[in-house]
């Protein structure tokens, strides 16, 4: 068995539902498992529902309800011109699912209304691809990925209870023919309660699958040709890489390198399954292969860049020096307020950390350090995450800009800046 996942720019509309048969029927695989994520940039729409829904905006809550059917709409048309079909009262009954937990909820719980809304990304565009792919010839099962991942409960990041998922991965997935599944979502154990696995979490569902089943590969099907040495966003010359080692991938990833979700590859190295990074317009390109064998193919210097981040630097307010008491209290702080550390430093008399401010805490968290600590805050930096570097690489990088932090270790350089 083999697991493919397509993202959400790969069934962003009809054509690229259609696509996506194109890559099934070119790769002829038979046991398979398809995992799905939204469609294009609906987790980003279904977020402003969540917003709205909390600013008490019902009109405007409803506007963006109708955005999300009518983008869906638009696609179900094209694939479905028979208005009758069946697939318009399926998607229906998601959008009445998501209206009457809207209107019925009493939770004051951010994250947990965000789970159980914004999920219905995921349900929505597999149902849509599975009928989709059921009319042309493809025969498949709809599998609801809630009954195989179960989680703890903590919203929007929940961590997974591998015993218990492997056990229902092989229990509720057929060993033979297609199955289309979501990535993303899991449900917590208690109340069965919808949960997410994080953003870019497909990635992750499809090796949760990939190491329940021990998958002969993993293949996340991208608008990419496969993993480059930076964003082509943000840099103009960029190369493909054709083999990463599972500890060089590890290492990019936890450093935040963008194609490759952190949490994707541990389970994959576990069982040296390995992972392919593929183009979904071009399925017959090779790709990247992440697995066993050589660090890095070819060995050159690798760039990841994470903006909007926060940058704070710590020191006693009676001249005492940074010990493991104040750190450990810094630290407690950060977990209670969510912050994502991406960076440490530390001297006798200072401590600064770069945090990733996802969970929009930055302000009840400051008050808490100022009643221990001198605070200075930079907001709105930039950290890059060198690889291999050459010196003359880092000297271009930061030329124009202002460097308030550099740490090296190894292989890596980080670099915290300011334009």
């Amino acid at each position: 068995m083999k697991i493919f996942k397509f993202g959400g720019a790969s069934v962003k509309d009809a054509e690229g539902v259609k696509n996506v048969k194109n890559v099934l029927e070119f790769t002829a695989e038979k046991d398979l498992v398809v995992v799905v994520s939204a469609m294009g940039k609906m987790t980003n729409a279904l977020e402003e529902i969540v917003k709205h829904y909390f600013a008490n905006n019902t009109s405007e809550t409803e506007a963006s309800i109708s955005e999300v059917y009518n983008y869906h709409l638009q696609i179900l048309k094209e694939l479905f011109p028979n208005a009758s079909h069946g697939i318009y009262r399926k998607v229906s009954k998601w959008f009445e699912g998501m209206r009457s937990f809207i209107e019925n909820n009493k939770s004051k719980n951010h994250a947990f209304v965000y789970d159980q809304i914004v999920s219905y990304g995921e349900l929505i565009s597999t149902t849509i691809v599975s009928e989709y792919l059921n009319e042309n010839g493809l025969k498949n099962e709809w599998l609801d990925v809630r009954q195989c991942i179960k989680t703890d409960n903590y919203y929007r990041d929940a961590r997974v209870d591998w015993n218990q998922t492997q056990e229902l991965i092989l229990e509720n997935t057929s060993k033979k023919g297609v199955t289309i599944t979501q990535g993303f979502l899991g449900a917590e154990d208690t109340h069965n309660f919808t949960t997410t696995l994080g953003r870019e979490g497909s990635d992750y569902t499809a090796a949760i699958f990939g190491y329940c089943l021990n998958a002969e590969s993993v293949t996340i099907w991208k608008d990419v040709p496969g993993v480059l040495n930076a964003d082509p966003r943000h840099f103009s010359s960029t190369q493909l890489l054709h083999h990463i080692s599972y500890r060089e991938a590890i290492e990019l990833a936890f450093y935040g390198a963008s194609v490759i979700h952190p949490k994707t590859l541990q389970p994959l190295q576990r069982k040296e399954i390995p992972l392919f990074v593929k183009s979904f317009v071009k399925p017959e390109a090779p790709g990247t292969c992440v697995g066993k064998g050589v660090l890095l193919d070819p060995m050159v210097s690798c760039f990841i860049l994470k903006k909007n981040q926060v940058l704070i630097s710590l020191s006693s307010l009676d001249f005492s020096f940074m010990m493991e008491d104040n750190i450990s209290e810094v630290f407690n702080l950060l977990h209670s307020y969510k912050m994502k550390v991406e960076l440490i430093q530390n001297s006798a008399i200072s401590f600064s950390v770069c945090i990733d401010n996802k969970y929009n805490s930055l302000e009840s968290l400051l008050p808490k350090l100022m009643e221990k600590f001198k605070v200075t805050c930079h907001k709105d930096v930039t950290l890059y995450t060198v690889r291999h570097s050459k010196p003359q690489e880092i000297v271009s990088l930061t030329q124009g800009k202002k460097v308030l932090l550099k740490q090296e270790a190894g292989e890596t350089v980080q670099l915290v800046t300011m334009e």
